[in-house]
């Protein structure tokens, strides 16, 4: 697929990551596009939602849509708000919470299977 109409591409309600549990809630995850090298999410994280400490074998880029998020990367605190970005290497620790209802899109390559990455309700 080269386009995806956002409306068009339905959420997953994804309770864990890579086994770990999401608290506070579900985090809305919409899989936007896949290429043969990455693939790009619409992630919805509600005030108080927060992934559990995880790693992956893929990289991952984010850009905070709107919203503020606090994360840890390899034991480093960071707060993001619209407008900024981060990046998760490969194998390391990193977890992310919602300190107001956050949209972002996420960036990951190589590729994960998406539907063994994520837990589902």
């Amino acid at each position: 697929m080269l386009v995806a109409a956002g409306s068009s591409v339905p959420q997953i309600k994804v309770t864990a990551i890579e086994g770990a549990p999401v608290t506070g809630g579900a985090i809305l995850v919409r899989p936007m596009l896949k290429g043969s090298e990455m693939t790009m999410l619409e992630i919805f994280y509600a005030k108080g939602v927060a992934s559990s400490p995880h790693r992956h074998a893929h990289e991952s880029m984010i850009y905070v849509v709107r919203g503020r998020l606090k994360g840890e990367i390899d034991g480093a605190v960071c707060e993001l708000a619209a407008g900024d970005s981060c990046r998760h290497p490969a194998g390391v620790l990193h977890s992310v919470e919602a300190l107001e209802d956050s949209l972002i899109v996420e960036v990951k390559s190589p590729a994960p299977d998406i539907a063994h990455f994520f837990a589902t309700a």
